[in-house]
């Protein structure tokens, strides 16, 4: 008896200090979504800005999936993955239930990246590739501080993992 009392006054223990810690977290604050890019860390130049917003809409405009790129300069506290999932869901990347989009998310300061990809695109880029696509492409390029052609071609990586072909972006 004194057993099952222990364990369940460790189990009210274990919850309240969950809620305590969950009702203490701040709610996110996003940056507003302006289009296919959304350089908020401002870790792009204006011609990489252009350039990748034109492959991007294209991309969609071919497939009618969306990739998203975001550059951070403060996660507010929380992990790349609980930021790029609850950004996903505030700018509604699922669109209706689809759930044909990914998202490349950079954080500035720590210098780590993810691709949030949607459950309709899981098939055809999948967490190994994307984990290939990061270390090999984008953080290889972070490590010089060649941060716009990093983050280019993580999402030109992306569009031919997805089997996108997209002609005449430029």
């Amino acid at each position: 008896m004194k057993c099952v009392l222990q364990m369940m006054l460790y189990a009210v223990m274990t919850l309240g200090v969950a809620f305590r810690v969950q009702a203490e977290q701040p709610a996110l604050v996003f940056p507003p979504m302006t289009g296919s890019v959304v350089d908020a860390a401002q870790m792009l130049d204006s011609q990489s800005t252009v350039r990748l917003a034109k492959l991007l809409r294209a991309y969609e405009q071919t497939t009618g999936e969306r990739i998203v790129v975001v550059t951070l300069a403060d996660l507010q506290g929380a992990t790349i993955e609980e930021f790029g999932a609850q950004l996903g869901d505030a700018w509604d990347l699922g669109r209706g239930g689809k759930a044909n989009s990914a998202l490349l998310v950079v954080d500035r300061e720590k210098r780590k990246v993810l691709m949030e990809v949607g459950s309709g695109l899981e098939d055809r880029l999948s967490d190994a590739q994307s984990s290939l696509i990061i270390n090999m492409l984008v953080t290889h390029e972070f490590n010089d501080s060649r941060f716009a052609i990093g983050i280019e071609r993580g999402a030109q990586a992306m569009i031919t993992a997805l089997g996108g072909q997209v002609r005449d972006y430029h």
